[in-house]
């Protein structure tokens, strides 16, 4: 699956858990996603949890973090 498919798995609504990314139709946060991979889950874990998001879903929210990380600038002090 191609990237930018990938990412109109995620949606921002101001309706939708106040505009914060979440995997389509759902309101799941990509935020919990991220941090459950980082937290040592794994897919199956997670699909386990959360039994109406796919595989491609939690791909498209670390794919969706490292974009959004990849615009930060980062300033030495």
């Amino acid at each position: 699956m191609k990237d930018e498919e990938l990412l109109q798995r995620i949606e921002q609504d101001t309706q939708i858990m106040f505009g914060k990314p979440v995997i389509q139709g759902t309101r799941l946060p990509v935020e919990l996603l991220v941090e459950k991979v980082a937290y040592g889950y794994s897919m199956q874990e997670i699909l386990k949890e959360y039994p109406f998001i796919t595989e491609e879903d939690i791909k498209a929210s670390l794919l969706y973090a490292a974009r959004v990380l990849n615009r930060e600038e980062v300033y030495s002090f």
